[in-house]
């Protein structure tokens, strides 16, 4: 190898050592000092806003859905079996109570109904004969008893007879709005075909379900607000009436409300939004609904104790759209963490933004 040559070798052999501990050099000032830490020890502490618990009133509300009933619902039917030979009713009508409303052909009970009128005069006759002899010993008791007798059996037939002819005429059962027709005069019914329908809606009921839980303080007498479906207005109820057992299944309470619907603008089977208010309490505990988390086991929030993050589980009552009940867990002055919750864990360290009370 030539001289030249061997002095570039070295030379390129010098220069790759140099950089590689110059390399090394600027490594070592890259690291930290130890002990140092770059962020320092504020750079692991949780901004957050705090709500600072205190004791204000409050009415339980509860919102549920129902459905508007007719005060009263019947469909007529006729009884007996024949031709309708008369209706009396306008459709979409009011009728009153008692009023005939159509008749079903009665000709043949009508007749039958005057011959046995006509037994039973005869038979009257005799039984009136029969007693003078028998208070003369002219007949035995039993020649008297057998007219006597057959005197009460024609009574009874009659009676009977008035009763299935009654019913070739049907009568409106109560005060109330007719609705469409479904027969025609001349058409031929039984006692399974539907007539008409006649509803009474002033008032109507308002059905709607309650959780079980709260059935102790549903009373007779309570009020409650609704909107009807497609409808802004707000209209007030009073409850008369609940189902004395929880539904097992949905764990619910049937309740029902009266409204007098004098205007008649509420129809039955229209949906139906209700909200009834509770007893108020007076000094209830209420947090923002943000700061509550849902764990499997129940419901858990933040408190900011001494600078840190101090878990605490809670027992929950009603909800609002902002706030939400607390019934066991948290004491007045306690600061609930609000904002931040999700960036908290049990004992990290706090930086208070922004300290609330309750409104």
């Amino acid at each position: 190898m030539s001289k030249p040559v061997k002095s570039i070798l070295i030379l390129v052999a010098v220069v790759a050592v140099g950089y590689l501990l110059y390399s090394k050099l600027l490594a070592g000032e890259d690291k930290p000092a130890a002990g140092g830490g770059g962020g320092g020890p504020m750079a692991q502490k949780v901004a957050v806003d705090v709500f600072v618990v205190s004791p204000t009133a409050y009415q339980n509300n509860i919102a549920s859905t129902g459905t508007v009933l007719p005060n009263e619902e019947v469909e007529l039917r006729s009884e007996v079996a024949g031709r309708v030979t008369n209706i009396n009713f306008q459709e979409g009508s009011r009728v009153r109570k008692g009023q005939l409303l159509f008749t079903v052909n009665a000709a043949e009970m009508q007749a039958q109904l005057q011959k046995l009128q006509s037994n039973q005069k005869l038979y009257r006759d005799m039984e009136e004969r029969q007693r003078t002899l028998l208070e003369k010993d002219y007949i035995s008791r039993q020649e008297y008893d057998q007219v006597s007798n057959q005197l009460a059996t024609a009574t009874a037939d009659i009676q009977a007879l008035k009763a299935s002819l009654a019913k070739a005429y049907v009568r409106a059962p109560f005060d109330g709005v007719i609705g469409l027709r479904q027969v025609s005069e001349g058409s031929y019914v039984t006692a399974s075909s539907p007539i008409a329908q006649i509803v009474d809606i002033s008032p109507v009921k308002i059905e709607f379900a309650v959780p079980g839980r709260y059935s102790q303080q549903i009373k007779e007498g309570d009020k409650i607000t609704f909107t009807a479906e497609g409808s802004p207005k707000e209209y007030e109820a009073t409850i008369y009436a609940t189902q004395p057992i929880i539904d097992p299944a949905t764990r619910t309470m049937q309740v029902r409300a009266l409204y007098d619907n004098k205007n008649e603008e509420v129809k039955p089977g229209a949906f139906v939004k209700v909200n009834l208010g509770l007893e108020e309490v007076n000094e209830a505990i209420l947090i923002p609904t943000e700061a509550i988390i849902p764990e499997a086991t129940g419901h858990k929030v933040f408190l900011a104790k001494g600078g840190k993050a101090v878990p605490q589980m809670v027992k929950i009552g009603q909800r609002s759209e902002r706030f939400i009940q607390i019934l066991d867990g948290l004491a007045p002055g306690d600061s609930v963490i609000q904002s931040g919750v999700l960036q908290a864990r049990p004992g990290a360290d706090l930086t208070i933004r922004k300290v609330k009370t309750g409104e």
